[in-house]
This record gives C-alpha cells, structure tokens and sequence, in this order.
C-alpha cells in the first residue's frame, strides 16, 4: 500500500474517537472521525478509505446496520467495538461482514496491532497474493513458523522451540478450544498421560512472556475449565 492508509474512526464518545485517532495518527496513518452513522456513509461516499473501526452503540443506526450497509459497497476490512458481551456471537458469526472486534475497554496498543494485521492481510488481497501458511496474525500476535520468530503489538517475543509450538497450535485453531492432551500429543507426538501438568506448565510460562494475565486468567490464552485452551 504505497499511499498513506485512511482510515474512518465512528464512535459517538468524542474521548474514545479521539484517542483512536491519536494512536493511529501516530502510525502515520489518515483519520477521518464520525459520530453517527449518517456521518459515516456520507464519508465513505466522499472520501476512500483502506479500513473502518466502527462502534456498536450509535445514536442513529446500529453499528452492525452500518458495518452491513458499507460492506455493500466498500471491500475495506472492518473492525468493530463493543461494549456488550451479548454482541460477541454476532461479531464472532460475521454475518454482519465485520473482519475483526475488541471489546471496551480496550488496549490501544491492540487496536494499533489489529489494524496493522487487516491492513496487511487487505494489500496482500488486492495484490492478488496469497497469506503464507507459515504466518498466522491472531489478536494483536503475529507469528511465522518458516522463522520461529512471534511478535506481539509490534515487539518481538523470545519462545522457546516447544513454546512456540504450543502457541502456533493455538493460534491456527483461532477460536476453537483445544485440550491439553490434543496440545500435548500434537506438541510433543507422544501420548497424554492422565496428570501430566507439562502443557500447563508450558502456557503459564508463555502467559508470563506475552505479559498475558488479568486477575490470574489470560487476556490472550483463555482457559475454558475442564476443555482447555483458546485464543481468539
């Protein structure tokens, strides 16, 4: 993308556009902000833009109506923000054409690495390229297996082979729950004995290295009690 990125900010909190906005801005990218919905398609009629991040509650249409409405019309990436748990099966589903979400509050340094992944993805698209089967970008996390080397918001992260290992696993099942005897025998292509606490063990520590704790849960890894592990 050999011009600046623009990119179209809506959110009706003035605090939260304008703090997306300074964040972005300092990644040298354009920002056009809007309040309202109606703003937002008359910019995106107005002006081109390379992607959108687009709040939920709005005081005329719903951010969902118009992530529907510019996915019309505009193939830019989308990501949304919200406030509201019961939204996530939406977002999650992406029938509302949505590419990516965050929930408030949220960490700007993550939004910054979640727009930097769409953009990525959006160039190599329009340039008819493939994504490599070696690189996956998962929540702000990018890693690539042909180099063993793993990023988080731009910083390089220090993995041990097995460690890295264990988060490639889980990042190419974004989403899906993965056990600690599948991580385990995929891992280290030996059977899991029951008791065995080495996975465990070894997310804790990868936990540690991404500063990936909230109150003793991960932000990240996520532990789905008595299933296992996902990410994203």
């Amino acid at each position: 993308m050999d011009k600046q990125p623009h990119i179209l900010v809506v959110d009706d909190e003035p605090e939260i556009a304008d703090l997306v906005g300074v964040y972005l801005a300092s990644e040298g990218y354009a920002v056009t902000k809007c309040l309202t919905a109606g703003e937002a398609l008359e910019a995106a009629a107005r002006e081109s833009f390379d992607l959108a991040v687009l709040d939920v509650m709005l005081p005329d249409l719903s951010g969902f109506t118009l992530c529907a409405r510019l996915r019309e019309q505009y193939p830019f990436p989308i990501l949304m923000l919200t406030a509201k748990t019961g939204d996530m099966d939406k977002i999650n589903g992406l029938t509302i054409g949505a590419d990516d979400y965050l929930t408030k509050p949220f960490n700007p340094l993550e939004l910054v690495a979640r727009v930097k992944a769409q953009l990525r993805r959006y160039t190599r698209y329009n340039a008819g390229e493939q994504k490599s089967a070696d690189e996956v970008d998962v929540a702000g996390l990018t890693m690539n297996k042909g180099t063993h080397r793993c990023w988080l918001y731009e910083q390089e992260v220090s993995l041990t082979p097995t460690e890295f290992d264990i988060l490639w696993t889980l990042c190419i099942h974004k989403g899906q729950v993965i056990s600690a005897e599948q991580l385990f025998e995929q891992v280290w292509g030996e059977k899991y004995l029951d008791r065995n606490n080495t996975v465990m063990v070894h997310i804790r520590r990868i936990r540690e290295k991404l500063g990936d704790t909230d109150r003793g849960e991960g932000r990240l890894i996520k532990t789905v009690w008595g299933v296992g592990y996902r990410i994203g």
